[in-house]
């Protein structure tokens, strides 16, 4: 492309229908080939060489073996009766109440997010709660909500909590301790601000009590090893985050780890859980990743340069400006390439990391206004896919025009007052 200005509108147009396809899918062709054509379409109008379509693939081999791990756990945990046990579970400490079935399902949203990341739970938490919604005989849509908004609420209760916080502080990404000091009154005020709209806004779907089986599943060997593999990976995963190690090869250790192991006890054939994994993520993500690339090098965001650098060249009192512009333009990029941006300004601009901090609040809860702002809410989506639930693009708007401006102007609040 010749023009200045006809790369970034042309990759602009590209990505855009591509999100289209993947969160509408015309004709009922599958996300995964919406994605590579737009990937395909970048290299064939040059936006993209082909050296670097290869790069931004091989970038995110730890992204796959992360989320290769996951689903081999999660399918695990579904063929071995853990989700069916984890349902019946959640529907008798409910007591018939749906309101209460709200509260845990959204705590455990809280403690898988923060200690497995944000995709976990899309991955791992979302069939699990529509097995508990289904076994309460309960409209699964207020609960299945949750999956998708507390993801992004709880991403940056920890570093390991999502991989953006990751690519927005790269190397520089504070100790623990610090992490902590700096984020956890404000990821509190995330998590209870989504909570309340949540609650208010699915209040009319929890008023009819839900059904309670007094019996309890039986949770055979299988079940129990998928439940501690997946908290042997949530320890593995805070060790690694704790060493600054990647998180994929450890993730699917343990999954490897578990999968054997069932094979063992149950002296089956070893492809069954293989063959009911959703492969097609993979290369969904990998298509992503290529777009994101093409994204960068065409400078379509560098109209974000200049008023996120003058927020950070003016200091903290702009911090919270920063933040929404981040957040604005997730929905707009995706997350990823904001992210990328933010990492870049917080460098180029020497940003104090008071807006350094603000910039990552606004990249890890802009995502909650749209389907298309984060990689967890398209693989949530997919989940929801696969149980055959189908939620619009229009009607998660609905409800995130709500939810996101709420909670971000909470949670900015927050951090202000306490950094």
């Amino acid at each position: 492309m010749d023009s200045a200005f006809g790369a970034p509108a042309l990759v602009w147009l590209i990505a855009g229908l591509s999100i289209f396809g993947i969160v509408v899918r015309p004709w009922r062709v599958s996300e995964a080939v919406w994605a590579s054509l737009g990937a395909g379409a970048a290299l064939a109008f040059s936006l993209i060489s082909w050296r670097a379509a290869l790069a931004a693939i091989g970038d995110g081999d730890d992204v796959y073996l992360f989320l290769t791990g996951m689903m081999l756990l999660a399918e695990l945990a579904r063929r071995e009766g853990l989700f069916a046990w984890t349902a019946a579970l959640a529907t008798r400490c409910a007591r018939g109440s749906p309101r209460r079935m709200f509260l845990l399902i959204y705590g455990v949203g809280i403690v898988v997010t923060a200690f497995l990341s944000n995709d976990a739970t899309a991955v791992v938490l979302t069939p699990a709660v529509y097995a508990a919604a289904k076994d309460a005989d309960a409209p699964p849509l207020p609960y299945l909500m949750i999956c998708a908004f507390v993801a992004n609420a709880a991403s940056f209760v920890l570093p390991i909590s999502n991989p953006a916080n990751l690519v927005v502080y790269g190397t520089a990404i504070p100790p623990l301790g610090r992490w902590l000091a700096q984020f956890a009154a404000p990821s509190a005020a995330a998590i209870a601000a989504t909570y309340l709209v949540l609650r208010l806004t699915q209040r009319k779907a929890l008023v009819r009590p839900i059904a309670i089986d007094p019996s309890m599943p039986p949770l055979g060997a299988g079940g129990r090893l998928a439940a501690a593999g997946i908290v042997a990976t949530a320890v593995l995963l805070a060790a690694s985050s704790a060493l600054d190690r990647p998180l994929g090869p450890p993730t699917l250790l343990c999954a490897a780890a578990v999968w054997i192991a069932i094979l063992v006890v149950r002296r089956s054939a070893p492809w069954g859980a293989l063959r009911s994994i959703s492969w097609s993520v993979l290369p969904l993500v990998a298509a992503l990743f290529v777009m994101v690339r093409a994204i960068e090098l065409t400078g379509v965001t560098m109209p974000l340069v200049h008023p996120l650098a003058g927020a950070a060249a003016q200091g903290a009192q702009r911090a919270a400006g920063a933040a929404a512009i981040a957040a604005v333009a997730s929905n707009v990029f995706n997350n990823l390439p904001v992210g990328l941006v933010a990492a870049h300004l917080i460098v180029a601009a020497h940003a104090s990391a008071r807006v350094a901090g603000a910039l990552l609040i606004g990249v890890d809860l802009g995502p909650n206004l749209s389907v298309t702002g984060s990689l967890a809410t398209i693989l949530w989506l997919l989940a929801l896919r696969r149980e055959a639930v189908e939620v619009s693009a229009w009607r998660f708007l609905r409800l995130g025009a709500i939810a996101m401006p709420l909670s971000l102007l909470a949670t900015l609040a927050c951090y202000l007052a306490f950094t």
